[in-house]
């Protein structure tokens, strides 16, 4: 089936959530006008739905391959990737100084959300070159960046992330790569990293690997790991390329989904010894990596979304095209399955869900924006504490909903579903991954707890909750049955938010376990509240139109009814999910090892 961009949401969300006139308003963000982002979102549009999209079944079919150390990704890729670059899409975010667009994040989140819907596999190495590039924009010194970002951001060159060994998974600690001094400013490096993310493929002529080692004399644990900058190939003074450096790809994995990007194993240093070069100071490798992995977490949840809204259109497409049985209601004949009701309703889950994490991801990303771009610091600084609160939320409940939108995409194939041919089930299989890379949802909620929740007493979560609190009162001064249940689920979904936050700020001392228990659930509450909150933000700006009289009517009534179904069906789980975590402890450790 054929992808299109659901620029009408898009952009609905972009200026009515998210505030995008305000955020052109910022400095620094004044080329983001309402008119520069639709004609933007067009063009990435038709680039992702008519140049990418149709590598996505093919590329499953015929993944990339290694052979003698080197790996030929799917037919079309390269091609694709080099149309990419020139068009200046891997730019759109990144500072016009290095050849980028400088635009701000929130214009760029929906053509990340477009690209993983295409492809998520061809998305990967957009992903990663993103995190590289604010790796370096942030760390790396004058030199690094302008020996590197140029080509990065203008997609000649791409990036990596090398964290991961064979003893080393989510417990960095356990890092045992090699960076020797060579006196020169350069070290030698040497070890094995796994599950490297387009590690090595042919769509560009340089592979910047940005690798985690420890010095000679470095600490033990987490404080001794440093960033290192290893590329495929070395780069000569003039900038032109030189030597192959000793870092070669030894395997790629065969996997259960993203089937035609390359999951590579790196050895370094098997014949004398990779170059690589320091980023910023040794020994805080671990906190600049993080930069590349905060910008790569809030991409996983992007691409939660785009394979989500690529998953409910295939099942759209289905529904309305297989006739089976008659109408409940009565029929002369069969009808296409979308007039029946439970169809209807894994229909509604799919659309709901997909519209409510994209609300978030893209008010987020907003946020983001202004923590970068404000004028004021301490505006700043409380808008960073926000974003950086969303994004654990952003990651792992967006790619957690898309294992169950997926699902429910092959469920509504039925039988077909199950073929692959169909494609239905290489969206579900995709789909897995996301919950595992760039640390685990368990990781996600882990951080949600100890960094954003307990660090600071709760305040940025009970502050955010004050906002879904006002939005409540908007709701209650519309009339209609639509918006006085959304008013009744979003209060009962905030005061479980709000009991929980409490719940693990007073007994994250006491009975940290207990706390950790529920941690997951945690980010569940939190993913279904606040993805509630926007959709109810939706339905009263909907609401507002249609009373105007302005715009699509058919476009604001559908949106005011996905936001009474996501009130009604995922946002009324939220007092079971408090009782889970607050009460459920006792029976995740009551049995012994001895007993499972």
């Amino acid at each position: 089936m054929s992808y299109q961009a659901p620029l009408k949401d898009m952009l609905f969300v972009m200026n009515e959530l998210a505030g995008l006139a305000e955020i052109h308003t910022l400095p620094g963000c004044e080329d983001a006008t309402p008119d520069t982002a639709e004609a933007v979102l067009e063009e990435n549009a038709k680039f992702c739905g008519g140049v990418v999209a149709p590598l996505n079944g093919p590329s499953d079919k015929e993944p990339s391959f290694w052979h003698d150390g080197e790996v030929t990704t799917s037919k079309g890729f390269k091609e694709a990737f080099k149309a990419y670059g020139e068009a200046g899409w891997q730019g759109v975010q990144h500072p016009t100084e290095f050849g980028g667009q400088g635009l701000p994040k929130l214009l760029a989140t929906p053509c990340i959300e477009m690209l993983n819907s295409a492809s998520i596999s061809f998305a990967l190495v957009a992903l990663l070159s993103d995190g590289a590039i604010e790796a370096l924009l942030t760390a790396g010194s004058d030199e690094q960046k302008a020996t590197y970002l140029e080509n990065l951001v203008s997609g000649k060159w791409t990036g990596t992330m090398n964290l991961t060994e064979p003893q080393a998974g989510s417990d960095l600690a356990a890092v045992r790569t090699r960076a020797v001094p060579q006196g020169d400013g350069t070290y030698k490096v040497f070890g094995t990293k796994i599950f490297i993310t387009y590690g090595e493929h042919d769509m560009a002529e340089n592979i910047v690997h940005l690798v985690l080692a420890r010095t000679p004399d470095a600490p033990a644990g987490v404080k001794g790991i440093s960033l290192f900058i290893v590329p495929k190939f070395l780069v000569n003074a003039d900038g032109s390329l030189g030597a192959r450096n000793d870092a070669h790809c030894v395997s790629i994995e065969h996997k259960l989904g993203i089937k035609a990007s390359p999951t590579a194993v790196l050895q370094f240093g098997d014949h004398g010894g990779a170059i690589g070069t320091l980023v910023g100071e040794e020994n805080r490798g671990l906190e600049y990596m993080f930069i590349m992995m905060n910008a790569a977490r809030f991409g996983v949840g992007l691409q939660g979304i785009g394979l989500a809204e690529r998953a409910y259109q295939q099942a759209v497409a289905f529904a309305k095209d297989r006739v089976q049985s008659r109408d409940l209601a009565g029929s002369p004949g069969p009808v296409s399955i979308i007039h029946h009701p439970d169809v209807r309703r894994m229909l509604m889950s799919m659309r709901s869900q997909t519209e409510a994490a994209r609300a978030l991801a893209y008010v987020g990303a907003a946020i983001s924006d202004v923590a970068h771009h404000h004028p004021d610091a301490d505006v700043r600084a409380e808008s960073l504490a926000t974003y950086e609160y969303l994004v654990p939320v952003i990651k792992g409940w967006s790619t957690e909903m898309s294992q169950d939108v997926t699902r429910d995409g092959v469920q509504v194939h039925g039988g077909m579903g199950f073929i692959e041919e169909t494609g239905a089930a290489q969206h579900y299989r995709d789909a897995k991954i996301l919950t595992i890379y760039e640390g685990t949802t368990a990781i996600q909620a882990n951080d949600l707890v100890g960094r954003k929740t307990v660090r600071d007493g709760g305040a940025v979560a009970k502050a955010i909750i004050a906002q879904v609190r006002a939005t409540e009162a908007q709701l209650g001064e519309l009339s209609g049955a639509d918006f006085l249940a959304m008013q009744r689920h979003l209060a009962e979904g905030s005061a479980a938010l709000e009991a929980v936050v409490e719940y693990v700020v007073a007994n994250m001392k006491s009975d940290i376990k207990a706390v950790f228990a529920g941690s997951v659930p945690y980010l569940k509450l939190a993913g279904i509240v606040l993805g509630g909150w926007q959709m109810a933000r939706a339905a009263v700006a909907a609401q507002q139109k249609l009373g105007e009289g302005s715009g699509d009517a058919s476009f604001y009534k559908a949106k005011i009814a996905t936001a009474r179904f996501f009130a009604d069906h995922i946002l009324s789980q939220a007092p079971g999910l408090r009782a889970t975590i607050i009460d459920g402890s006792a029976g995740v450790m009551a049995l012994s090892e001895e007993q499972f």
